[in-house]
């Protein structure tokens, strides 16, 4: 069981406590951390509370956060459309609509659930929810995803993520036309305190950088190739609409009135990283989905 200390600061006062905790990791929800101070895991000055405390300045607070129950992840058999595979690191192409790994109430019909099928040999420093996984992108986003299928690759792939040395470069319709060819959004992302499932631009969040180029203008439309220099959670989402550019089909950050498509118009195309034990870079480009191209179609012919 891990313990994690805090104390409250001037802009958590008279905040309750359960959104002061869950604003302390993006990866803890509102109702989890509230399971925890029903089972007394979160103690303000060394005394249990309720829900609804609201903390005061320098209020000294104590998690306890309870380890992880491994959970039965079950292979099952899929139709995976795998780009490149050899002892150290395997790279798929997901298709939109799939989540990369299992959580909690969604064990199933996961690229982990499919990856598990395919080969038995995955890293597993992320745990036994996230085995091979090395990085992420959303359900309804395509795209390639690099995997780790030992200890040795998973370790040697983050630390060119770290190092911000490793090609990612998606193509994404957003609103609006972009008058200018090219750009770089350079603006820190963190959890957005107004609506926790979502993130922000946000003052003394985590540096995010994201470079675009424009490839195509359409009548109220843009074609943008962006690459990725960080690697924060939903930052090109995030990165387009803080500029005034949100993408097309996007449900959680873009306008309801948009294009035909099932969740935002974003596709994961080329990715590039030095193989961890050979050093010899490679890249792979996954053509557009058929839903994505045709859309572009559609763009091209209302012009």
């Amino acid at each position: 069981m891990e313990k994690i200390e805090h104390s409250v600061g001037a802009a958590e006062n008279n905040l309750r406590i359960d959104k002061v905790v869950a604003s302390l990791n993006e990866e803890w929800s509102r109702t989890q951390v509230q399971e925890w101070i029903k089972e007394g895991l979160v103690k303000v000055n060394d005394r249990p509370v309720k829900a609804n405390y609201k903390c005061e300045l320098e209020d000294q607070l104590i998690i306890e956060i309870p380890s992880p129950q491994p959970l039965d992840i079950e292979a099952e058999d899929m139709n995976l459309d795998i780009y490149y595979e050899d002892e150290d690191v395997l790279v798929v192409n997901k298709p939109r609509g799939m989540v990369v790994h299992p959580a909690p109430g969604h064990l199933s019909g996961t690229l982990v659930n499919g990856l598990m099928a395919h080969c038995q040999d995955l890293s597993g420093i992320n745990g036994v929810m996230r085995p091979g996984i090395v990085h992420r992108i959303d359900k309804d986003t395509s795209g390639l995803l690099m995997v780790a299928k030992n200890d040795f690759a998973h370790e040697k792939l983050v630390q060119q993520l770290v190092e911000k040395t490793v090609t990612r470069k998606y193509k994404a319709i957003v609103h609006g036309v972009i008058p200018h060819d090219y750009g770089t959004i350079d603006a820190p992302i963190a959890r957005d305190p107004k609506e926790r499932q979502s993130m922000a631009v946000i003052e003394g969040g985590k540096h995010a950088v994201t470079h675009f180029q424009v490839l195509e203008r359409f009548s109220h439309y843009t074609l943008v190739e962006c690459e990725l220099e960080t690697g924060r959670t939903h930052q090109i989402r995030v990165h387009m609409k803080y500029i005034g550019y949100p993408l097309a089909g996007d449900p959680k950050y873009g306008p309801k009135k948009t294009l035909d498509i099932d969740g935002q118009a974003l596709h994961a195309g080329i990715l590039g990283f030095v193989h961890p034990r050979t050093k010899e870079y490679l890249e792979f480009e996954a053509p557009l989905p058929a839903e994505f191209a045709k859309l572009l179609d559609y763009l091209a012919k209302s012009n």
